[in-house]
């Protein structure tokens, strides 16, 4: 590794600028990162900043890390002038590779090294002018909102040009170096006496000065890992539009192929370039966060979480303190239910991170969560409120998630005055979660809030963000003897839908089933909890799917539900839902 402690750019040694190895240098500053090192990471870059384009990426890249961690308006602004101004500075030259390769054999052995020097340069950079425009399109994405997801269709587009032309160029420089070689050997093979060092022998001319475009192909194999990490992510975030939108993102003239994106990514994490560990990070993302979260396979995890075990695994000796590799396994162990486990794991990490207030709070949000998946509504308080005092992302939201606690702990007179927060906090119109939580909170702000009013909105968030079926069956059915005693009529058909989930974690299929009709059939409650009916109709049909006799049935209830409704709390998370689940009986059907 590259001491991250060498001069300067621009300090003099024998008045000539210091000379380093930025990929080297990008590479440990990433370590760094994953290493509880961010303020040495970020300093290592912004040091470096002007040295290269490579570096300029890591530094914005370390700032886009710190946007989506925390999801707060300034950080995220922060970022994307941070890419923008990358972007800038790579795009000072954008002259085709292959017009400089045609060039070269016209030219003498000197020329053809710097010229195949220009083009490894012009290659990193039209690839880090794509993975800015990804991450810009990211931080779109983040925001929810139907404008956001078109600019960010259009910004993908353009990246998506550039990955696949770059993806081409460097196949064809690889394809060039391996003829050459063979020509070469064929030629001039190995002498005798060391034939298995033949390829240092003059005569031979393997070395990098005597190839026919002076490029090293270990640069290639560089190069072409960090190609496959932007392209491997590029496909991931296009897999995930919702699926409504897909025509118009297929319009925009490049498809999402979440297996090949995973398959990219893999290839990029085993690679030599500074953005492996970045890939590594992105595929424990998706195995813990993405894929159980949108039921990407189904209701099936456990063979991401495999994945997932066996990265950490593999990783243990590299980042043996790292708090964001503690914050996955926490995750892991939280999707395998050992929820006592997770939470020494995120508590843990909140340690480790002691320095970096973003992987803090992204640790307590999992501590309150993990809290409320075993009831411990005080420690959940705890968490949130923590939250709602010190992250300026969605405040509202957690000061929603802080009343509901704070009610189901008793302290009623104390959640209306949180509640009352919530209005106060409210800040995006065109957010759903704000939304969902300012609906809620202004209900809960009468007189007539109760203690159980509370829980069943802790479990109603619980099923929404996918996490009953993390908890245990004691618990479950600790909840689900709160839900049975609410006689509300206008929480009717939300309390069956919950007790039908409720009961298919617990393989209880027929009460489900039942549960699940009536919650269809409720017209009560369908103003003040309009997404019953069509998640209703979702989990009614995920489980008339399970079964052959049935699965004629189901899939036209699934059919109803992405067609039959519109306009209702969260209807892109449930449409990607329904989507990926139609794609997985397609595929059952395929022979």
């Amino acid at each position: 590794m590259a001491d991250p402690t060498e001069p300067a750019p621009g300090s003099s040694g024998q008045g000539k600028p210091e000379r380093i190895n930025d990929a080297e240098l990008a590479l440990n500053g990433i370590n760094m990162l994953l290493n509880n090192g961010f303020k040495e990471s970020d300093e290592l870059f912004r040091t470096y900043r002007n040295h290269s384009p490579l570096m300029s990426f890591g530094a914005s890249f370390v700032s886009f890390m710190n946007a989506v961690m925390t999801f707060e308006e300034e950080k995220m602004q922060m970022a994307f002038e941070d890419l923008k101004s990358t972007e800038r500075l790579c795009e000072s030259e954008n002259a085709s590779v292959i017009e400089t390769i045609k060039n070269k054999i016209k030219r003498s052995q000197v020329d053809s090294q710097r010229s195949g020097m220009a083009a490894v340069d012009r290659l990193q950079r039209q690839i880090i002018i794509a993975d800015c425009q990804v991450y810009i399109a990211v931080l779109s994405f983040i925001k929810q909102e139907l404008s956001a997801y078109i600019k960010g269709g259009w910004i993908l587009r353009k990246a998506w040009k550039m990955y696949n032309k770059c993806y081409n160029d460097i196949t064809h420089l690889q394809e060039g170096n391996r003829s050459a070689s063979e020509q070469q050997a064929a030629a001039s093979p190995p002498s005798a006496s060391d034939p298995a060092d033949g390829r240092r022998s003059s005569s031979t001319g393997a070395s990098q000065s005597q190839r026919p475009d002076g490029i090293d192909p270990e640069v290639l194999g560089r190069l072409k890992g960090s190609v496959s990490f932007g392209y491997g992510l590029f496909h991931l975030c296009i897999s995930m539009v919702p699926p409504h939108l897909l025509k118009i993102v297929n319009l925009l003239g490049f498809p999402g192929d979440r297996h090949q994106g995973l398959s990219a990514l893999t290839y990029a994490s085993e690679s030599k370039d500074m953005k492996a560990p970045l890939a590594t990070l992105a595929l424990l993302w998706y195995h813990t966060v993405v894929q159980p979260f949108f039921a990407l396979d189904g209701s099936d995890t456990q063979a991401g979480l495999m994945e997932a075990k066996c990265i950490l695994k593999q990783r243990e000796a590299v980042y043996p303190n790292s708090s964001l590799f503690m914050f996955f396994k926490g995750r892991v162990q939280r999707l395998e239910c050992q929820i006592s486990s997770a939470l020494t794991s995120f508590n843990e990490a909140l340690h480790l991170a002691s320095d970096q207030r973003e992987i803090q709070h992204v640790c307590l949000y999992e501590i309150g969560w993990c809290s409320m998946i075993e009831l411990n509504y005080s420690e959940a308080y705890r968490a949130f409120e923590r939250l709602k005092a010190e992250s300026r992302w969605s405040q509202c939201y957690y000061a929603y998630l802080t009343g509901v606690c704070q009610g189901a702990t008793g302290d009623l007179e104390g959640a209306v005055a949180t509640f009352k927060d919530v209005h106060k906090l409210f800040k995006r119109k065109n957010n759903q979660i704000e939304v969902f939580s300012l609906k809620r909170s202004e209900k809960f702000r009468s007189p007539g809030l109760s203690k159980e009013l509370c829980i069943l909105s802790v479990i109603e968030i619980l099923y929404l963000w996918k996490a009953l079926p993390n908890c245990s069956s004691a618990k479950l059915q600790a909840m689900t003897h709160v839900l049975q005693g609410i006689e509300d009529a206008s929480c009717t058909g939300l309390k069956n839908l919950l007790l039908g989930a409720i009961s298919r974690c617990l393989l209880n299929t027929k009460d489900a089933v039942q549960y699940f009709h009536l919650a269809i059939r409720d017209e009560v409650g369908r103003q003040c909890n309009s997404y019953v009916q069509p998640y209703s109709c979702y989990e009614l049909a995920s489980v008339l799917l399970n079964s052959p006799e049935s699965a004629a049935k189901g899939r036209m209830l699934m059919l109803q539900a992405k067609e039959e409704y519109a306009g209702y709390d969260f209807e892109n998370r449930l449409h990607v839902r329904i989507h990926s689940a139609l794609a997985c009986t397609r595929g059952a059907a395929q022979p």
